[in-house]
């Protein structure tokens, strides 16, 4: 799970992608976002696009984006029963 920032405004006003990979399915959602985006906003998505399309995951793998240690998601994926693991910088 990673965002592409950076990237020209569409004129959705999106200017970021949120990759996020199945582990065991390698199966892909690149999802529209913009890095304005408020933590609750981005736990709606990943519920809408995710976890109704493949479930609740056992665990997610990420970097250490501030996106992902933010104390709001922390306790989303403690309430869904969701072991978030934090990939070593530059290491995934």
């Amino acid at each position: 799970m990673d965002f592409i920032v950076g990237l020209p405004r569409t004129s959705r006003g999106v200017d970021s992608i949120w990759v996020i990979v199945d582990r065991l399915t390698k199966s892909t959602h690149f999802l529209p976002v913009h890095t304005t985006f408020s933590d609750e906003r981005l736990a709606r998505i990943y519920i809408r696009e995710v976890v109704r399309l493949q479930g609740v995951p056992v665990s997610i793998i990420s970097d250490r984006g501030s996106q992902f240690t933010s104390s709001f998601l922390r306790a989303f994926q403690e309430e869904l029963g969701t072991r978030v693991h934090l990939s070593t910088t530059f290491h995934p």
